[in-house]
């Protein structure tokens, strides 16, 4: 073979790879800000290193605040060394063109933006008010909410995931504050020979309610679930593997095994309108000592006696129960809250910058459509609007315009 016959296979058997990398950097570019969540006392981090690593050899650029992944035990180093630009001042990561963070962005954050941007976190209907959601308008970004966002299959992924993993970790704060260490009656969540178990109720029947269950279940506890909904406590049943208590929310019967419980997880579905499932009387005939749990606080609470807690004072008591309604749950595992949520979000802003640009995916995916709330400053979600009395309009609509 001469040499120009050599030179023309070796030129054939790299093109291919050239073809390939051509195509991989014809997507879009996208800055991506990651500001920290430490102030406000949230320790998960929308993207971890690996991710970082990832979305780079996509070629977008990264810029991080310093110390944002230092609670979920990633440190400035990790991300630097992923490519990531780690930066002092936080104004620089918010003049990104994609913002991700897990906190909903305050005031004086959004003052900061530049506008014309794309914000996603989480919405968190009962803390917005008009004056963040006129600013946010103002600035003429589109801003997107994990609690909304649905993947291929129509399911909730941010939602499914965060309720996995607060379910678990709910039983194992029950557990802690019943015990002597947590200043607890000194009851063991569980089953020991000889003593009656503990018992648990669980007020909803979907994925955070199964996780609990599980947990407890486990460990020998009586478990009771409540829901409104027949199809969806039958198909908690199905998913157990057991017999367990099951009923529809009759008020009397929620009344007697509310009395005998020890401990009582409020488990609703995070998108249910608010909706107080247990009166004041109610938590007032509980037992002294008895736990309360509330993981849907966010969206207004299961209990008519629940008050929003953070991270660093969690717990209050009111006639005798003690309340924990920390709406950020899932942070006390925040490495493993982290990862999962990256999981989900590194896919999507490769794809995001495949199809050209935000514009371009949120006309395609109707996933990420239902998780839009304003859409180039115009109001889209309906709750919202309600909440606040302010007219929404259908993306639907508005993407026939942009």
């Amino acid at each position: 073979m001469t040499d120009q016959e050599q030179q023309a296979e070796i030129k054939s058997l790299l093109l291919p790879k050239e073809e390939m990398l051509e195509i991989r950097r014809k997507g879009k570019k996208i800055t991506i800000g990651i500001p920290s969540d430490s102030a406000k006392i949230e320790y998960r981090v929308p993207l971890t290193p690996e991710a970082v690593e990832l979305l780079v050899s996509y070629g977008h650029e990264i810029y991080l605040e310093k110390d944002a992944g230092k609670a979920a035990s990633y440190s400035d180093k990790e991300y630097r060394d992923a490519g990531a630009v780690v930066v002092d001042k936080r104004e620089e990561v918010f003049q990104c063109d994609v913002i991700i963070r897990v906190s909903p962005f305050d005031s004086d954050e959004i003052d900061l933006l530049r506008g014309h941007q794309t914000l996603i976190s989480n919405m968190h209907l009962s803390t917005h008010c008009l004056e963040t959601i006129q600013k946010l308008m103002k600035k003429k970004v589109t801003t997107i909410a994990y609690e909304y966002m649905e993947n291929e299959e129509k399911c909730l992924p941010v939602v499914q995931l965060m309720s996995q993993i607060s379910g678990a970790t709910s039983i194992t704060l029950a557990s802690e504050y019943l015990s002597n260490s947590r200043n607890g009656k000194g009851v063991l969540l569980g089953g020991v020979t000889g003593i009656s178990p503990t018992e648990l109720v669980i007020l909803g029947a979907k994925t955070a309610a199964e996780y609990a269950a599980r947990a407890a279940l486990g460990l020998g506890a009586t478990v009771k679930i409540f829901d409104d909904n027949m199809f969806h406590l039958q198909q908690l049943e199905a998913k157990l593997g057991q017999r367990v208590f099951t009923s529809v929310l009759y008020p009397n019967v929620l009344k007697k095994a509310l009395k005998s419980a020890d401990v009582v997880l409020g488990a609703m579905s995070f998108n249910s309108r608010t909706n107080f499932r247990v009166s004041e009387e109610m938590v007032k005939d509980m037992k002294d000592g008895a736990v309360i749990i509330d993981l849907n606080v966010a969206q207004g609470g299961c209990f008519e006696t629940s008050q929003p807690t953070n991270l660093k004072n969690p717990t209050y008591v009111t006639h005798g129960v003690v309340h924990y309604c920390v709406h950020n749950m899932a942070s006390i595992v925040a490495r493993t809250a982290s990862i999962a949520l990256s999981n989900i979000l590194a896919p999507i802003i490769i794809a995001i910058g495949e199809s050209g640009g935000m514009q371009n995916y949120i006309k395609q995916s109707n996933g990420i459509r239902k998780g839009v709330y304003i859409y180039n400053g115009i109001l889209t979600n309906k709750d919202l609007g309600n909440k606040l009395n302010i007219p929404s309009k259908d993306i639907d609509l508005l993407l026939a315009i942009f």
